[in-house]
C-alpha cells in the first residue's frame, strides 16, 4: 500500500467517475482554453480579495456569482449522456457547447451583475421594481434552477420550485399554513432585490469563505501534504491488526483537516487504502463502508470543515475559532467509533496488519516532505490568532505556492532554503505588519512573486509543482465550487420564500405540536415518576430533526441540508430550550450522515465503486460504522458540556459526559461487530447496546448503572479469553 503515492490525475478521474458534481462535457481545444481561463480568473478573483481586501458586498457576492453560473452552463451538458460522447466542433454546438448554453451562459451572467449595475438606485426599487428589474430577476431564477438541475440533479430545484408555489399560492393553504400569498413580481422583488433571497447569506458564505478553503485543499493535497498525512497513519496504525482499515481511518481524520468534501476524501484516501484492505481480507463491501463512513469524517474535522460550518459564523455571528473548538469532540467520538469497530472486526476474523515491507520509512518521508506541513500551521495559526478565515485561506494558499514552486522533494540546497525563509517572511509582512495601504500590499506581493520568478529561473529550481501543474490546481479548485455555489444560490431562495411567508414559525409550531403529542402518548406508557416531558418532548423533536435530514440529505447536498433545515427546524430547538449552537450543530450533523445514509450515500457509492462492492450493503455498512455520528448529536443537546464552548460548561460535566461516550461508543462498537476479546452471544450483545445507551445518556448516574449492566459481559469474555489464550 504504502509504495503507492498519491497520483493526482488518477484523483481527478476516480472524482470524476464517483462524483456527479465533477463530471463535466468534454470541450474542443480552444473552449477547454476558454473555460479553463475562466476557472483560473475565479480562483485569483477570490485569491487577491482574501488578500487584498474584499470588495462592497453586493458586487463580490454578484461577480462570484457571474463566474460560477455562467460556467455551469459551459462545463455541464443539459443531458448526462452527453457526458460520453468525444468532443466535437458543429456549427450548432461551437467548442462543443450548443449555442443555448453560450446564451444561457451570458443571459444569467448579466442578470446576477445587473444588481451591482443598479446598486446606486437599489434602495428605491425594493418594493416597486419595474419591469426591466422583473424580467432579469425572473431570468435568473429560471436560469439559476436549470445551473443546479444540471451541476446536481433534480431533488434541490424541485424544492425550491415547490417553496415559491407555496409563497404564490399561500390562500389555498389550509390552516396555519394559510398566507395572503404573493404575485410573481413581489416574489421576484424579495428574491432578486433584496439580501433575503438568492443574494443572501449562502452565496456571501461561498463566496467569501467556502471557495477559499476548497482551494487551500486542493493545492495543499497538491504540493504532497496529504501524502505525508497517510504514511504518518500507515506509521501510527498500520502494524496493528486490520492495520489497513486503521490506516483508512487515521488517514481520512487527517486528510479531513485538509478538504471538507465527503467523495473527495473517499476517492484520495480510498484509492490507496480500499486494495489493502481486500488484500489482508476485508470483506469489499467492508473495505467501502469503513472509508466511506471516515471520509464522512471530514466535514466535522477542524480546521477545514465543510461549508456548513462558515454558514454557522454568519447565522450565529460567532468567530470561527468557537466552531473549531466545538466541533473537536465530536469528530474525535466519530472517528473513535469507527476505529473501534474496524479493530473488533479485525481481531474477531484474525486480519494482519502491514507487513514491515509495507509500512512506509516515516524518516523517509518527513525528511522529504515536512515543508508541507508549513501551511496548514500557518492556516491554524491566524485563524486561532482572531484574524479572519479568508486572510487565513490566503496565507495558506500562498504558502502552498510558495512551498511547491521553491522546495523540491530530495535534495534542497541553501537557495531553497533561503528562498522559502525570503518568501515567507514577505508573505507575514503582509498578513501581520498591518499594512493599510493597498498598493503597498501589492508592492510586497509583487517583490513576492517576482523573487520567486528570479530564483526559480536563475538556479533552475524544479519545485514539487511546476509552474503549469499549480495554474492547473488553480482550475481545478475552481470546479470543485461550482455545484456548491448554484446550491448555495438556490438555497436562497427556499430562505426567501421563509422570510416572506413566515412559514418557518408555522412550521415550528406544527412541529412542537407534533412532537408533544408523540411525547405525550409515549410518556402515557410509563411510569409517571420516570417522565419529564419537557425532556421527552425535546427527545421526540430532535428525532424527527434527524430523520427528516437524513430523508433531504438523499437528494441534496449536506450545504443545502444544513441551510434548509436551520431555517425551518433550528427554531423549533431553540424554543424547546436548545441553545442556538447546539441546535445548529445537531442539524450540521444530521446532514453530514446523509453521506453514508441509503438510498443515496454519494461517499459510500464512491467507495463502494473502487471496492468493487455493492452500493446498498456498502452503505448499510458504512452507516452501522457511522453510528456514533448519530447517536453523539443527542449527547450534545442535553449535555452541551461536550461542545465545550456553551454556557455553563464545566470541567466535571464534561469529564463525566467524554468518560461515559468514550465507554458506550467502544461497548456499542462491540455489540454491533459480534467481538469483544471473543465471539459474542446474543444475550451479551443486549447487554452491551443496553449498557452502551445508558453510558452514553448525560450524567453518572446513568453511566454508572450502564457499567453495572454490561459488567457480566465483561467478566464472561475475560474468562473465555483466558481460557480461548
Amino acid at each position: 500500500m504504502t509504495t503507492t503515492t498519491l497520483d493526482d490525475q488518477k484523483l481527478q478521474e476516480l472524482e470524476q467517475k464517483y462524483d456527479p458534481e465533477m463530471r463535466f462535457r468534454p470541450l474542443t481545444a480552444w473552449a477547454a482554453t476558454l473555460v479553463g481561463a475562466l476557472l483560473i480568473a475565479l480562483s485569483l478573483f477570490h485569491y487577491y480579495t482574501a488578500g487584498f481586501g474584499l470588495l462592497q458586498e453586493i458586487t463580490h457576492r454578484g461577480v462570484h456569482l457571474a463566474f460560477v453560473l455562467g460556467l455551469i452552463f459551459l462545463v455541464f451538458p443539459h443531458r448526462r449522456a452527453l457526458l460520453e460522447k468525444a468532443a466535437e466542433h458543429r456549427w450548432h454546438a461551437p467548442g462543443n457547447v450548443p449555442w443555448l448554453d453560450w446564451l444561457l451562459a451570458l443571459a444569467i451572467a448579466a442578470s446576477v451583475l445587473y444588481i451591482p449595475w443598479i446598486f446606486e438606485d437599489l434602495a428605491f426599487r425594493v418594493g416597486n421594481p419595474g419591469t426591466l428589474d422583473v424580467a432579469m430577476g425572473s431570468i435568473l431564477i429560471v436560469a439559476l434552477l436549470e445551473a443546479t438541475r444540471r451541476s446536481m440533479g433534480w431533488p434541490l430545484p424541485v424544492i425550491a420550485i415547490l417553496f415559491m408555489v407555496y409563497a404564490l399560492a399561500g390562500p389555498f393553504f389550509p390552516g396555519l399554513l394559510k398566507h395572503a400569498g404573493a404575485s410573481w413580481s413581489q416574489l421576484v422583488n424579495h428574491q432578486y432585490l433584496t439580501s433575503q433571497g438568492i443574494y443572501g447569506v449562502a452565496v456571501g458564505v461561498v463566496a467569501t469563505y467556502v471557495f477559499h478553503f476548497v482551494l487551500f485543499g486542493v493545492l495543499a493535497t497538491r504540493i504532497g501534504l496529504g501524502q505525508l498525512f497517510l504514511d504518518v497513519a500507515s506509521a501510527i496504525a498500520g502494524r496493528y491488526a486490520g492495520g489497513p482499515a486503521k490506516v483508512s481511518v487515521f488517514g481520512s481524520a487527517m486528510f479531513g483537516t485538509l478538504s471538507g468534501s465527503s467523495v473527495a476524501n473517499a476517492v484520495t484516501v480510498g484509492s490507496l487504502t480500499i486494495p489493502a484492505m481486500i488484500r489482508v481480507g476485508y470483506k469489499r463491501e467492508f473495505a467501502g463502508a469503513v472509508e466511506a463512513a471516515s471520509s464522512t469524517g471530514g466535514q466535522i474535522t477542524p480546521p477545514v470543515l465543510g461549508a456548513a460550518a462558515f454558514l454557522m459564523i454568519e447565522f450565529l455571528s460567532v468567530p470561527y475559532q468557537t466552531i473549531i473548538v466545538a466541533a473537536a469532540i465530536p469528530a474525535f467520538m466519530h472517528f473513535f467509533g469507527v476505529f473501534m469497530q474496524v479493530h473488533f472486526e479485525a481481531k474477531r476474523y484474525g486480519l494482519r496488519g502491514l507487513t514491515e515491507e509495507e509500512m512506509p520509512r516515516l524518516r523517509q518521508s518527513f525528511a522529504e516532505r515536512w515543508p508541507t506541513l508549513i501551511p496548514l500551521l500557518l492556516l491554524i495559526t491566524i485563524l486561532v490568532s482572531g484574524r479572519t478565515p479568508y486572510l487565513a485561506a490566503f496565507t495558506g494558499i500562498s504558502s502552498c505556492a510558495i512551498v511547491g514552486v521553491v522546495t523540491r522533494v530530495k535534495g534542497n540546497t541553501l537557495v531553497n532554503w533561503a528562498l522559502l525563509a525570503l518568501l515567507h517572511a514577505l508573505l507575514l509582512v503582509l498578513v501581520f505588519g498591518g499594512i493599510e495601504s493597498e498598493a503597498v500590499k501589492l508592492a510586497v506581493f509583487g517583490a513576492a512573486v517576482l523573487a520567486t520568478l528570479a530564483g526559480v529561473k536563475a538556479f533552475g529550481i524544479q519545485g514539487r509543482i511546476a509552474l503549469p501543474a499549480l495554474v492547473e490546481a488553480f482550475s481545478t479548485g475552481a470546479k470543485y465550487a461550482l455545484a456548491v455555489g448554484a446550491a448555495a444560490a438556490t438555497v436562497g431562495i427556499v430562505i426567501g420564500v421563509v422570510t416572506l411567508t413566515g412559514v418557518g414559525f408555522k412550521l415550528s409550531t406544527i412541529i412542537t405540536g407534533a412532537a408533544q403529542a408523540v411525547a405525550g402518548g409515549v410518556g402515557g406508557l410509563l411510569p409517571a415518576a420516570l417522565v419529564d416531558p419537557k425532556a421527552l418532548t425535546l427527545l421526540v423533536a430532535l428525532a424527527m430533526t434527524g430523520l427528516v435530514c437524513i430523508l433531504l440529505g438523499a437528494g441534496i447536498p449536506t450545504t443545502a441540508n444544513y441551510i434548509i433545515m436551520v431555517t425551518v427546524a433550528a427554531p423549533t430547538l431553540v424554543l424547546l430550550g436548545v441553545e442556538p449552537l447546539v441546535a445548529h450543530f445537531f442539524v450540521f450533523y444530521y446532514g453530514v450522515l446523509a453521506d453514508i445514509t441509503p438510498p443515496v450515500a454519494l461517499a459510500a457509492y464512491a467507495a463502494a465503486g473502487m471496492a468493487g462492492s455493492d452500493p446498498f450493503k456498502t452503505g448499510n455498512t458504512a452507516f452501522r460504522l457511522g453510528l456514533a455520528k448519530a447517536l453523539v448529536p443527542f449527547v450534545f443537546v442535553f449535555s452541551p458540556a461536550l461542545l465545550i464552548v456553551t454556557q455553563g460548561f464545566t470541567l466535571y460535566d464534561f469529564t463525566v459526559t467524554f468518560v461515559g461516550c468514550v465507554l458506550g461508543i467502544t461497548l456499542l462498537a462491540a455489540a454491533l461487530s459480534k467481538f469483544f476479546l471473543v465471539e459474542m452471544t446474543r444475550t451479551e450483545q443486549l447487554l452491551c447496546v443496553a449498557g452502551a445507551l445508558l453510558m452514553i445518556a448525560p450524567g453518572l448516574l446513568p453511566t454508572l448503572v450502564g457499567a453495572i449492566l454490561a459488567l457480566p459481559m465483561l467478566l464472561r469474555q475475560l474468562a473465555a479469553w483466558r481460557r480461548s489464550a
